[in-house]
């Protein structure tokens, strides 16, 4: 299992569902390397209604933790729909694709991956990401940054052997805006009452959920063509997101509207400078 639970999540989980337990150390460590026990522990129902209502969870677990969970759980929950919901041009259009869906989030290298792309927008994740521009100099760049027009030119300033972690940020940023937040980039490109486009600006060129939707396909697929991709093991993942990003929004609004409603907007750091 290339994704390995934080201790305090094995602790959260054991507290969760054996609260008679007295060495609850001891039982972390009994089950650390045991996946099955494990993926039975996230899928119950006890763990998920705890981490839905108690105040402040992510400073009891690992925000990784709290979207594998959530992930795990819209893939069930899935089954029980026949179809997911677009909003295309002000009109929300029905497709018959649950069952892509779900076979996307039985991906486990996949679905770790959004939920450590989810994590890494929290606040409580929300810190800089070194990346390197050439031998022996590194360039900071905040994890929860949204400015995907100053990423694409930041992309431009460094050598190609240096451009994954920026190529792989862009399509992050464009997923999860497009996937949690669809109605915050129809506010940054519609007037809410009037429904009119703003004014086109120079320095905005991400604008329409179709601009974040392109450039994410585009990114993720310069991502997973990249060298460091296939040394981090990342080549098959980016570019599944880059072949089905549409369909990898989804699951993302599914756990938006179902799970986190307006608690998304304390758990993520968006519309902030609206």
């Amino acid at each position: 299992m290339k994704w390995q639970l934080e201790h305090r999540d094995l602790l959260f989980l054991i507290d969760t569902l054996m609260p008679e337990v007295v060495n609850k150390e001891r039982v972390a460590s009994a089950i650390k390397d045991d996946e099955a026990f494990i993926n039975a522990m996230l899928d119950d129902e006890r763990v998920f209604r705890r981490l839905m209502g108690e105040e402040e969870v992510l400073l009891s677990v690992s925000p990784r933790l709290f979207f594998i969970v959530l992930l795990r759980r819209a893939r069930r929950d899935l089954e029980q729909e026949m179809f997911t919901v677009e909003r295309r041009s002000l009109q929300k259009v029905v497709i018959f694709d649950a069952d892509r869906v779900i076979q996307l989030l039985e991906q486990k290298p996949l679905r770790d991956y959004l939920a450590a792309m989810l994590a890494s927008f929290t606040r409580v994740e929300s810190t800089t990401v070194p990346v390197r521009v050439r031998k022996g100099i590194w360039h900071k760049y905040r994890a929860s940054e949204l400015d995907v027009e100053s990423m694409m030119h930041y992309c431009q300033a460094v050598d190609e052997p240096f451009r994954f972690e920026p190529y792989k940020r862009i399509a992050d940023v464009c997923l999860f805006l497009a996937g949690m937040f669809p109605d915050y980039i129809e506010t940054q490109y519609r007037y809410p009452l009037s429904q009119q486009l703003r004014p086109r600006m120079k320095s905005r060129l991400c604008r329409s959920l179709e601009d974040y939707e392109a450039y994410g396909q585009a990114f993720y697929r310069l991502a997973a063509e990249h060298e460091r991709a296939r040394v981090e093991g990342l080549d098959d993942v980016l570019a599944t997101l880059a072949d089905n990003f549409i369909l990898a929004e989804k699951p993302l609004t599914f756990v938006a509207n179902r799970y986190l409603r307006y608690a998304r907007y304390g758990l993520f750091e968006v519309g902030q400078e609206a």
